[in-house]
């Protein structure tokens, strides 16, 4: 007989957990995490025991290098987990998804600010924002920064924010800003992803010293200030595991509405028909089935994303741009996919979805708010895979 992955969680500073085992740990959470979601959703950001055990699980610092007690793990798990995650619920797989990826460029930047970040506290947990704020300006070793930030999924549970800034040159920075130097302000009122407590962060003339700061440009480039060059992580294009890692949570969103109409849904009555069961109803089954699809759809052009990224961090080479418009495009329609799919499980399903007691509801709302991501656009996808297949390499996008 077959053995099944373990749940149990050793120590994650001895030993590196199989990815199979990483997923397994995702998936032993779905439970609790699906107990606290509503709560969750009144609250406005996810319950601190279903924070705990993620951290717990070492989930959070999934891409962090093995050197800082992380798993170094490949995109491919990250999507995995994110999505097992979201499974159980769509605010908590968004804020693990961008906590994840934040956390892990973290150990890109220069080793004293690693040190100052992992050294200090080896469970940091990082949030990240990739608009810039209000006001920065030179000062020595560094820069005095001001400003408010929007939508800063998971700030709630930071020790540390990943901020923008801009440089003297007028290029962007990623500057690490430690939680003690910024206030929440309460922004984040929405219909879906209500959970994720993407509300605003503020800093009011903080300096942020210069080893703290990567140029953006750089960590498109995969130029990271790190002397860790051959790590996984810093062997990834930055910008499209930022983009790619947007749509995980979309396929546990499409899982779990899948589960919950195949669950609920076969012995429904077909109203105003002759139809007892909706198992019976030739419409109710090719509805599902397109929605099946869809999703599935949605899973094979996930899967290629992460081949790409994780092919492109073993040989430590950067895809070339038309690779890297590829997995823009895809996480455009990867999200339009799951989008549709919904839309046909809340069909098959009737009026009843609608209902705010009814989670399918819920699942999708979060669909469609995470879906209006800048990073996601479908047309923008199009756009910068339709210039490279013609021949323009015009930098209108960046990829």
């Amino acid at each position: 007989m077959a053995q099944l992955a373990s749940t149990e969680l050793p120590d994650r500073d001895k030993i590196q957990v199989s990815d199979a085992d990483l997923v397994a740990r995702a998936a032993a959470l779905v439970p609790l995490i699906r107990e606290y979601a509503e709560q969750g959703t009144k609250d406005r950001h996810i319950a601190p025991e279903v924070i705990d055990a993620i951290s717990e699980a070492g989930l959070f610092h999934l891409m962090v290098p093995t050197r800082w007690g992380g798993q170094g793990a490949s995109f491919k798990t990250a999507v995995d987990v994110t999505a097992e995650i979201a499974r159980g619920d769509g605010s908590t797989g968004w804020v693990t998804a961008l906590m994840m990826v934040a956390t892990g460029f973290a150990s890109t930047f220069s080793m004293q600010a690693q040190e100052d970040v992992f050294g200090v506290n080896p469970n940091a947990r990082i949030c990240g924002i990739f608009s810039p704020g209000d006001r920065s300006e030179p000062v020595e070793g560094g820069y005095l920064m001001s400003g408010r930030w929007p939508y800063a999924s998971g700030s709630f549970a930071a020790q540390w924010a990943s901020l923008t800034i801009t440089l003297e040159d007028g290029e962007q920075g990623m500057a690490l800003v430690p939680a003690e130097a910024f206030t929440i302000e309460p922004t984040w009122f929405v219909a879906g992803m209500q959970g994720t407590g993407s509300d605003t962060v503020v800093v009011k003339d903080h300096f942020v010293p210069e080893y703290r700061v990567q140029r953006v440009k750089d960590m498109f480039a995969s130029n990271f200030r790190s002397p860790f060059t051959e790590e996984r992580t810093a062997s990834m294009p930055f910008n499209a595991v930022a983009a790619g890692i947007l749509v995980a949570p979309q396929i546990g969103l499409g899982r779990h509405a899948l589960e919950l109409t195949r669950a609920k849904l076969p012995l429904k009555p077909v109203a105003y028909t002759a139809y007892r069961q909706a198992k019976e109803s030739p419409t109710h089954q090719i509805g599902v089935a397109k929605a099946a699809t869809k999703l599935r759809l949605a899973e094979m052009l996930m899967a290629g994303m992460c081949s790409d990224i994780d092919t492109a961090a073993e040989s430590h080479q950067l895809p070339n741009l038309e690779v890297l418009a590829r997995i823009r495009n895809d996480t455009g329609v990867v999200a339009e996919l799951v989008k549709e799919e919904i839309d046909y499980l809340l069909t098959a399903n009737g009026a009843g979805s609608f209902a705010d007691v009814n989670v399918l509801g819920r699942v999708w709302r979060d669909s469609e708010t995470a879906a209006r991501h800048a990073l996601v656009t479908p047309e923008i996808g199009r756009e910068a895979y339709g210039r490279q297949l013609l021949g323009n390499d015009d930098p209108t996008i960046g990829l």
